[in-house]
């Protein structure tokens, strides 16, 4: 779920020889190529020269692909309530359709960012695990999840600031990230969790990382990533906590997709210790029963 250090996991991946990081490519539809909002790089998306060759490599240029049909598409196979049929071992076959044409979208996108940018490995840091369900179906054991988690007390703490996003244009419907209620903030935090840990089941080769253990020892939780990245040589992240960032062509996410060089990895406060009270109370309550099974 946003708002659980993923952002820094995804640069520093990207930051390996060999790896291309993409963002959140489950915006890309309409952030890019609808609202026109810029690439990691700064460029914005048309005018960036890595994205206009994978448009070129996947469809032909990016004018040959309709973004209205594609958002009607993923509307109609990449949503929460269709998990349930996702998750079965063969969808219903008008869904089936639906997610061969939708999945198809993101197996050309990725074979031209890895064509494009001459890496083995692709990291899409979509947070939607409504999007890990329909790629299951596609790739099987070929798609690597990292599953990222952290106290849903801070996440729901995190969904609630007001924090501008620095990437929106004039056209772009939110000129701020969104922000959740408490209440809201669990449900998602049990829902996104729970969905993501039956994937793995499902045969999915997964990765699973706490927020809290990351910060407290970055390079050794990194080396375990890198290795699930198929990388054995030096890391971006040393043993004081420094990370080295270097820049990206990323489509959505985190406004630290801009930032690049040196950042301390440092832990912030737990347990939600800026939530109210009531809020605190309810989103414990309202994870108790999910947040033992993922250690907190």
């Amino acid at each position: 779920m946003g708002r659980s250090g993923s952002t820094l996991i995804e640069r520093l991946l990207g930051a390996l020889p060999d790896v291309c990081s993409l963002g959140e490519v489950v915006h890309m539809w309409r952030r890019a190529l609808v609202d026109g909002e810029p690439c990691g790089c700064g460029a914005p998306f048309r005018a960036c020269r890595f994205w206009r060759d994978v448009g070129e490599t996947a469809f032909g240029g990016w004018d040959r692909l309709d973004a209205a049909d594609v958002l009607a598409l993923k509307a109609s196979v990449d949503r929460t309530r269709f998990v349930p049929a996702l998750l079965g071992a063969r969808p219903p076959a008008r869904m089936a359709e639906r997610l061969a044409h939708y999945t198809a979208l993101y197996d050309r996108l990725y074979a031209a960012a890895a064509h494009v940018s001459g890496c083995r490995v692709v990291v899409d840091s979509s947070k939607h695990a409504s999007l890990a369900a329909c790629l299951r179906h596609r790739y099987g054991g070929r798609l690597h999840l990292v599953h990222v988690l952290r106290d849903p007390r801070d996440v729901a703490h995190a969904w609630g600031k007001r924090v501008p996003r620095p990437d929106a244009t004039a056209t772009s419907p939110e000129q701020e990230m969104a922000r959740y209620s408490p209440g809201r903030a669990a449900v998602q935090w049990t829902v996104q969790n729970e969905v993501l840990a039956r994937v793995s089941r499902l045969g999915v080769p997964t990765l699973r990382v706490r927020y809290e253990d990351f910060v407290a020892d970055p390079a050794g939780e990194f080396g375990i990533l890198a290795q699930f990245a198929g990388h054995t040589g030096d890391l971006p992240v040393d043993a004081a906590g420094t990370a080295r960032l270097s820049p990206t062509h990323t489509v959505s996410g985190n406004p630290m997709r801009f930032d690049s060089g040196a950042v301390r990895v440092r832990a912030d406060a737990g347990r939600g210790n800026g939530l109210r009270p009531p809020g605190r109370f309810a989103v414990s309550a309202l994870t108790c029963a999910s947040r033992p099974r993922f250690g907190y």
